[in-house]
Order: structure tokens, then C-alpha cells, then sequence
């Protein structure tokens, strides 16, 4: 399960649409350690859940094979080669100190494009209609003036609130039970550790002045709260390490551009942020804190949901919820779009150009997201010699 995995983490680029793509090629035509109809059961349930969907699929899948360990070794094998590079990356801008330089501005201007696409194709699947459009737009501006965690929580709180209320529900037709290597009993008591957690974290980080649990909660927090696919992730992490201090606007957005060259989970981002953070830990000790903190949630749901799901997803509050969610967090992104990527990448003219020619090379000319990422980096570096 580990070499397989790796062997993906190594070379799964495009996304985590691509990334499920590749997951069946590799997993069911080629394998088959599990047929057609399993695989697309595990990934409506990873898509139903909070976290990363293809890091989940690939975690579901592992235990599926080869129970809990083999879960763990799934997620180690896809997620370590981003982390690495991620890290090493960091490692550098500290070290070499090219904060201003053009090439890394480059970086920023390529996220634009990148978080642009996600946008627009979120739009199109997650809020098709105007009932939903009009929660993204709602979502947008509430998350434009309250730019906070806080108001983050609210605006997914109240969009499920809305979706549960306002929206209508598909119909699910029966399916065959099939075996989970999860009882009902782990499963529930997975849950409850994913609740106690939620919920301790922040009171013990008022209660005791720690950076470790400050960090941790944080990191906690983003992964358990991501909707809709892993560029979610950028506002709730902005909003937990920019306003604090631990990371600069300009380090988050060219490590969030930097991110889009690597193959694998785009939650390893989160390694990066750790790697580069102020205060300790940082470095290793850093990266390897933000990063488990940020994909425990995926884990604990995972193996809390698999009991429940067949029951689960017939359910049509639910779904209604669901959708709800799903139109906020496009919402969501429409604000990071605007703040933090565009206020700290777009300078002038030059920016909007060089944004443009990368958004067109990804929608128009379907280029891999790290050969975009490197010619803006080009082009960064000759636009701000």
C-alpha cells in the first residue's frame, strides 16, 4: 500500500479531480484491489465529508485493503513528496532571503490564476443555480467584511443552515451493503475523539499559553472546516496564520503558488506554513506539527463515517445541508480570490497580464498547473528585474 501510494504522491499532478482519476486508474483498472462500484461509493462519501477529498479516498481506500495501518501508509506514501519539496522550498526563501524577488512574485501571480480556475469551475458544479449563487454571493461579501475564523465558522454554519431550509434533495436509489473493516463501535468512538477535539482545542488554547497547542489548534481547525475541494483551504489557513503574525501575506501566497507545482494533496501547503512560521516550532519540527494537525480531521472522519455512510447518505436533510455548505465555501474562495491572492500579487498592469496569460494556458490550453507555475515564475522574474 505505502509503494503504491508513493508511487502516486510522486507523480499525481492536476488536482484532486485529476488525483481521483488517476486513484481508479491505479486502484481499480489496474489492481483491482476494488471494483468500479466501491470506488465510487468511497469518493461520494469523501465528497460528503469536510477535508481533502482525494487524501481521503486514498485513506479510505488503504483501509478498505489493509485496515487502519493500511490507511496510515496510504496517506504517508501520497502526501510525503509534496511535503518534502514543500518543506525544502520554504528551507530556501528563508534561507536565500529572495522575499522581493521577481521570480517568487511570479509565484503569487500564478495563484491568481490557479485559485481563478478553481473558482470558476466550483461555480459551475457547486452553485449551478441561482438559489445557490445567491449564497455564494452571500458567503463572498460576509467573508469580505468579517475576515476572520471566526466568521469563516459562521458563514459555513449558516449556509448548511440555509441549504438544510431552502434546498431541495436528490433521491438515492438503493445499493448493495458491502463490508467495512470498521465497526460501528470505532467508528463512533472515532467520532466522539473528532468532537472532543473540535471543541477542546480552542477552550484549551484560551485556557493555557502554549504556541504548540496555539499552532495545532489552528491547523485543526482549517482541515476540519474544508468544503468543496483542497483551494478551500487557503482562506481558513490565511485567516489563522497571517493575522497572528507566524507568516507574512507575501511568504503565504508564494508558498501557495509554489504549491501548485508539486504533485499530490494541496493540504501539504500546510507543511510549508509550518516550515516558514516566526515563532517555534518551525523548520521540521514545524512542518511536521502543522502537517499532521491539518489532515487529523480527515483521518477521524474517514474512519468515523465508513460504518454510517450506506445509512447516511440516503438522508435528505443531508444533502440539503451539503448543498448549502458547498455554495458557501465557493463563497468562500471568492473572497480569498480578492484578499489575500489579488491585494498581494497584482501590482499593475504587467500582473494583470501575466495573471491572464496563466489563467488562459490552464482553462483554454489545459497546460499541468506546475508548467503555468514555472513560466510565471519566468515571467515574474524578467517583468521585475
Amino acid at each position: 500500500m505505502f509503494a503504491v501510494a508513493t508511487r502516486l504522491g510522486l507523480t499525481s499532478f492536476g488536482g484532486p479531480v485529476a488525483h481521483l482519476g488517476y486513484f481508479r486508474e491505479e486502484y481499480v483498472a489496474r489492481r483491482r484491489w476494488l471494483d468500479d462500484a466501491t470506488y465510487g461509493d468511497l469518493v461520494a462519501l469523501c465528497q460528503f465529508l469536510p477535508g481533502p477529498a482525494s487524501s481521503q479516498v486514498g485513506i479510505a481506500i488503504g483501509i478498505t485493503r489493509a485496515g487502519l495501518s493500511g490507511g496510515v501508509a496510504a496517506w504517508l506514501g501520497f502526501t510525503l513528496p509534496s511535503a518534502i519539496a514543500l518543506v525544502a522550498f520554504g528551507h530556501g526563501v528563508r534561507a536565500l532571503d529572495v522575499a522581493d524577488s521577481g521570480w517568487l512574485h511570479g509565484l503569487k501571480v500564478a495563484a491568481v490564476a490557479v485559485v481563478a480556475l478553481a473558482l470558476w469551475g466550483m461555480a459551475r458544479s457547486l452553485a449551478p443555480d441561482r438559489a445557490r449563487a445567491t449564497i455564494a454571493v452571500a458567503a463572498a461579501i460576509a467573508a469580505i467584511l468579517w475576515p476572520t475564523g471566526l466568521g469563516q465558522v459562521t458563514i459555513i454554519a449558516a449556509a448548511a443552515l440555509v441549504g438544510w431550509r431552502a434546498l431541495p434533495a436528490d433521491a438515492v436509489p438503493p445499493g448493495p451493503s458491502r463490508p467495512v473493516p470498521v465497526g460501528r463501535g470505532l467508528g463512533a468512538a472515532t467520532l466522539a475523539v473528532f468532537a472532543a477535539l473540535a471543541i477542546g482545542l480552542p477552550v484549551a488554547r484560551g485556557l493555557v499559553d502554549g504556541h504548540v497547542l496555539a499552532v495545532f489548534d489552528s491547523f485543526f481547525r482549517a482541515g476540519a472546516l474544508v468544503f468543496g475541494g483542497g483551494h478551500v483551504v487557503l482562506p481558513l489557513l490565511q485567516a489563522e496564520v497571517v493575522p497572528p503574525g507566524w507568516v507574512t501575506q507575501e511568504q503565504f501566497v508564494a508558498g501557495y503558488g509554489a504549491a501548485q507545482a508539486v504533485p499530490g494533496p494541496l493540504f501539504t501547503f500546510a507543511a510549508y506554513l509550518g516550515a516558514v512560521m516566526g515563532p517555534e516550532p518551525n523548520g521540521v519540527a514545524g512542518a511536521a506539527l502543522a502537517l499532521v494537525a491539518v489532515f487529523l480531521p480527515s483521518f477521524l472522519l474517514v474512519v468515523g463515517a465508513l460504518p454510517f455512510w450506506d445509512a447516511l447518505r440516503r438522508r435528505p436533510d443531508a444533502q440539503r445541508a451539503l448543498r448549502g455548505i458547498n455554495a458557501g465555501v465557493v463563497g468562500l474562495l471568492l473572497a480569498a480570490l480578492y484578499d489575500p491572492v489579488w491585494t498581494s500579487a497584482i501590482r499593475g498592469p504587467v500582473d494583470v497580464a501575466l495573471a491572464l496569460c496563466a489563467f488562459g494556458l490552464l482553462a483554454l490550453w489545459k497546460a499541468p498547473p506546475w508548467l503555468v507555475v514555472a513560466l510565471a515564475a519566468v515571467g515574474g522574474a524578467i517583468a521585475h528585474r
